[in-house]
């Protein structure tokens, strides 16, 4: 399994669009093939900062989600609103 770690800051007056945005695509996210689980956290201080976690079953399974239609839309829409470089990493559970 793979956990997908992503970290994205967002221009204040974008939050709200990229939240209704969320709420409209997480259900495809988390249905996409391979994706086991799907949230989103925002920092409690820097409350412009926000985090997804996710999980898929393989790291094949991550790419063909990231070479898919669905995340060229959702990316399309997202990555306009940023305040910075988003920043993500790929990690494995080492124990529970």
């Amino acid at each position: 399994m793979i956990i997908r770690i992503v970290k994205m800051g967002f221009k204040p007056e974008e939050i709200d669009a990229f939240l209704d945005n969320f709420k409209l695509v997480k259900d495809k996210i988390r249905n996409y093939e391979g994706c086991s689980h799907l949230k989103l956290v925002r920092d409690t201080h820097y409350t412009n900062q926000f985090f997804t976690y996710s999980h898929w079953e393989s790291e094949a399974h991550l790419n063909n989600y990231r070479n898919s239609t669905l995340f060229r839309e959702v990316w399309a829409n997202t990555k306009n609103k940023f305040s910075q470089k988003p920043e993500a990493w790929s990690a494995k559970r080492v124990c529970e």
